[in-house]
């Protein structure tokens, strides 16, 4: 049985939230979640994220079930499903003088019982939850993460790096564009951590899995992560989407 919560947190230090996240479930079963991560001038990245949220709702909702058969089919209908996202964004950002160069992190995760199918774009994370650790899923798009794996700096020079939050890709920016594909399989009793920077900048690993795995309900351990991020500074938005499989009781 999938449980979820969402959040979407203004933070402590900015004026909007140009974040958005999302979770949507058709009748046959499948179910899409999104996180976004809006940029841009004059507080055009809620327009991008905004964009992202409802463009795909309707896009999932509406598409036909042969789109989700199988993985090769899955892979094509989100690829198609983010090029199309793409084109709207950059095709507004165009023709709006105000929302020039606007753009936002996309993360989308369709999910099939305990299969997650990953498209990523951007420096909103993935992180998987299990019963013996915890792992990074999403590798950033980002200046300082082809540093770290260029081996010019560290992980933890990366978390002070003056250019931290420059992202090399992200939805709307460019005309075209290619997401990052990965896949989990959900086990029983684990968690899967969709969140926007907001929050991986602000927790560690282990401190997002003293939470988790905390015997709470998802929903309290969803608005613990956000509490936490802001006792940390919350200098950003924060938003996350966080499923768990739990066995259904006989």
């Amino acid at each position: 049985m999938l449980e979820y919560t969402v959040e979407s947190d203004i933070g402590l230090k900015r004026a909007i939230n140009e974040d958005r996240a999302a979770f949507f479930r058709r009748q046959d079963g499948f179910a899409l979640a999104l996180v976004a991560d809006g940029m841009g001038g004059h507080n055009a990245g809620d327009v991008a994220s905004d964009m992202a949220m409802k463009q795909m709702e309707t896009v999932f909702l509406q598409a036909e079930a042969h789109h989700f058969a199988s993985t090769t089919s899955k892979k094509e209908w989100l690829l198609q499903a983010v090029k199309q996202l793409n084109k709207s964004i950059y095709d507004y950002s165009l023709s709006h003088e105000d929302c020039k160069g606007m753009g936002t992190t996309f993360i989308a995760v369709l999910i099939e019982k305990n299969h997650c199918f990953i498209a990523h774009i951007g420096d909103s994370r993935v992180y998987y939850f299990f019963e013996d650790g915890a792992q990074q899923i999403t590798r950033d798009h980002s200046y300082v993460n082809v540093l770290v794996e260029n081996g010019e700096i560290s992980e933890e020079e990366a978390l002070t790096h003056p250019k931290k939050n420059f992202i090399l890709k992200a939805v709307g920016t460019e005309e075209t564009i290619e997401p990052d594909f990965y896949e989990v399989d959900l086990a029983s009793e684990s968690y899967l951590l969709i969140c926007s920077d907001g929050l991986s900048n602000k927790l560690t690993v282990y401190e997002m899995a003293s939470i988790i795995t905390y015997p709470d309900s998802v929903e309290e351990k969803g608005r613990k992560l956000v509490e936490l991020a802001n006792a940390s500074g919350g200098e950003d938005n924060i938003s996350l989407v966080l499923l768990t499989r739990q066995d259904e009781e006989v």
